[in-house]
């Protein structure tokens, strides 16, 4: 991440840093998704990462498909969105769809896996 500009303030410092933790914690949560889509893995912390992107994913319908803390972190002097501190400006705004689709496909992997593992286990627990 590039150091805050010189004289951004204090408070909009502490908001881009706590952003930064929420979306690494949500990149963290769909990577742990794609984990268990590819592995068939299902643990608690799979219920813990959907909840999260699902929280994400309702906080965007409030945003309208922007994140609802953008307007907060202009209202505090911080001008520049989070992923144009990484990203340029065009591939910034392209990151909330494609990382919602990735979300999406990911969550419909391990769905369709453990609908999978049902029926599977379904047809070994009857005798032929």
């Amino acid at each position: 991440m590039t150091p805050p500009p010189a004289g951004l303030p204090r408070r909009a410092t502490a908001l881009r840093l706590a952003h930064t933790g929420i979306a690494a914690a949500e990149l963290a949560a769909l990577g742990h998704v794609w984990a268990c889509a590819l592995t068939g893995r299902r643990d608690r912390w799979l219920a813990v990462s959907a909840g999260a992107l699902a929280a994400e994913g309702l906080a965007l319908v409030v945003g309208r498909g922007s994140c609802p803390l953008g307007p907060l972190q202009r209202r505090l002097g911080d001008p520049v969105p989070l992923f144009e501190l990484v990203l340029p400006p065009r591939a910034a705004k392209a990151a909330v769809p494609v990382l919602t689709a990735a979300a999406l496909a990911g969550l419909a992997v391990v769905a369709v896996r453990a609908i999978g593992d049902e029926f599977s286990t379904a047809d070994r627990s009857y005798p032929s």
